[in-house]
């Protein structure tokens, strides 16, 4: 062999050890990359995992603005046992202001059957302390649902919010502390008589919370000017 043969075959050796080196680099660079690039798509995903309570209000609409419709039809028919099907299975819980009383003796929790024959449940339970005097609210539940429930037309509500406050009083505000999980919806009149510049402004809101895929009915909160 010649000179310049022994070189071409040196250098043909050269090149073959130096692309076995490579390969093996650019692969794990390649798997790498792809591994990457599936982290970076789960990123957004663990971001966006929030309490439902944090959801924008965009996302809360989107996610619950008819399941509420259709709950708040229900509510207004006095329609209990179609209600009873829309409440969570551990109850729910009416709170006759906006303070949501969790104490042992404190806002009452009804399960889905004791709201079912609500029409024929002639009890006066205790369900709070009225503002202003402190007596005891004792009212069947049908009563209540009058006085503390639907007491204005919310189907057709001036405004409503998702997972933001309207109707703030003197009272303190805890329905997201209480209801972390929850998607709150928020039916709103500014007021009626204009005599009253405003202070006879009344809300009802209906806490949310999400189990196997369903949205059921937590709280029913109610909410107007108090001393």
């Amino acid at each position: 062999m010649n000179t310049k043969g022994f070189l071409l075959l040196v250098l043909a050796l050269f090149l073959i050890t130096a692309l076995s080196a490579c390969v093996p680099a650019l692969l794990d660079r390649a798997e790498d990359k792809e591994l990457n690039e599936e982290q970076r798509a789960e990123k957004p995903k663990k971001e966006v995992s929030v309490p439902a309570s944090q959801l924008p209000p965009i996302d809360a609409k989107r996610i619950i603005e008819e399941r509420a419709m259709e709950t708040l039809k229900i509510i207004k028919e006095r329609d209990f046992a179609g209600l009873a099907e829309r409440v969570h299975p551990s109850g729910v819980r009416f709170s006759p202001y906006s303070y949501v009383d969790v104490s042992e003796t404190g806002d009452l929790v009804f399960t889905p059957e004791q709201v079912a024959v609500f029409d024929e449940d002639n009890t006066k339970y205790t369900w709070g302390y009225y503002d202003g005097t402190g007596d005891p609210i004792e009212l069947t539940p049908r009563e209540y649902f009058d006085k503390f429930v639907y007491t204005a037309d919310f189907i057709n509500a001036e405004n409503v919010s998702y997972n933001e406050t309207l109707g703030v009083g003197n009272t303190l505000e805890n329905q997201f502390e209480v209801y972390p999980n929850a998607i709150i919806v928020e039916y709103h009149f500014s007021g009626f008589d204009p005599q009253y510049g405003g202070l006879d402004w009344e809300s009802l809101r209906l806490a949310f919370e999400e189990l196997e895929g369903s949205w059921y009915l937590v709280g029913v909160i109610h909410n107007q000017w108090t001393i």
